[in-house]
């Protein structure tokens, strides 16, 4: 009787499984060929959602329902006025592709603009977690030279260039001015897995950050003093909070030492371990590509405020 109860079981799991083939985390290209995410889930025999749609957070949505064949997505986003802006993400399976459109509607209920068409990539799952100890490095490589730009490139051609290299620092100097518009910075070079160790020093409202692969963002500010939050110092950008603040106070030059493996992360800032092994659920807003398992650059974020870096060397995982 204990076997058929198992098998039973089982089957009812596979089930329930097969019945709904949206569950899980899924890469998005959204319309205009952004980076996107979508994480559906069940509990208690609900479903919830969350979006990353481009820039920003990663997000709870408004509503998840499935009619028929069909997942149904609500998002809902206000404007300054409180006026709610409807939009509905409809998605269909075929396996581990997404076929998705996307409507808007306004306050009134009118449809605002085309429909417009997007796809979707189901992640493959998260692997067991690396033991660091026996992860091979190889030969460190200088990113930064002291003298110039050499080996690195602006991300998006013709924005305002506000990098550049004084007395062996690397800084970005950001000026408000209507018609500005100042870039990111990318490395050359392309990797996969590495380790990678840094200095930053924060200016006044710093607001930067180092994309790994050009898909993950640890993220830089300005945040000494402040509470622990998924945005501040040296956090997966809206998703992995640090466990301790590291911070130092505004001016200093502070470490970074980033390890990604196996899509977990390790940071340690300032000689304290603030994010210890764990997994990257995906991209973070202003990812490059919600492509995972692609090589991509570092690149710095400068579209935002002021920052200084020096020291950064790079090295490898040897596989």
């Amino acid at each position: 009787m204990k076997h058929i109860v198992i098998s039973l079981l089982l089957v009812l799991c596979v089930s329930a499984s097969a019945t709904n083939p949206y569950l899980g985390r899924w890469a998005l290209t959204i319309p205009g060929g952004g980076a996107g995410w979508l994480g559906v889930e069940e509990k208690d025999g609900q479903l919830s959602s969350s979006v990353l749609w481009g820039g920003g957070s990663v997000v709870p949505t408004a509503g998840t329902k499935i009619e028929g064949d069909k997942l149904i997505v609500t998002r809902e986003q206000k404007n300054k006025e409180g006026k709610v802006t409807t939009e509905t993400i409809t998605a269909v399976a075929q396996g581990d592709v997404l076929k998705l459109t996307t409507a808007k509607h306004n306050p009134q209920g009118k449809q605002m603009g085309q429909p417009a068409d997007f796809t979707g990539k189901r992640i493959a799952e998260i692997p067991a977690k690396p033991d660091l100890s026996k992860v091979k490095f190889g030969p460190q490589i200088q990113l930064l030279n002291g003298n110039d730009l050499t080996g690195w490139h602006m991300l998006k051609e013709g924005a305002d260039n506000g990098w550049s290299v004084v007395d062996g620092i690397l800084q970005n100097r950001v000026t408000k001015e209507k018609g500005k518009h100042f870039g990111n910075l990318r490395t050359d070079a392309e990797f996969e897995d590495f380790n990678l160790k840094t200095e930053v020093r924060t200016q006044e409202g710093s607001n930067s950050g180092i994309y790994l692969r050009g898909i993950y963002e640890v993220q830089i500010m300005e945040s000494f003093g402040k509470p622990l939050d998924s945005h501040h110092m040296g956090a997966l950008y809206s998703r992995i909070t640090p466990s301790v603040n590291a911070e130092k106070p505004i001016g200093e030059w502070q470490t970074l030492d980033i390890t990604l493996v196996d899509r977990h992360l390790t940071v340690i800032l300032n000689g304290k371990t603030i994010i210890d092994n764990q997994p990257v659920l995906g991209c973070t807003g202003g990812a490059i590509t919600s492509d995972e398992f692609k090589p991509g650059p570092i690149y710095l974020q400068g579209d935002h405020t002021n920052v200084d870096y020096r020291n950064m060397l790079l090295r490898p995982v040897v596989k």
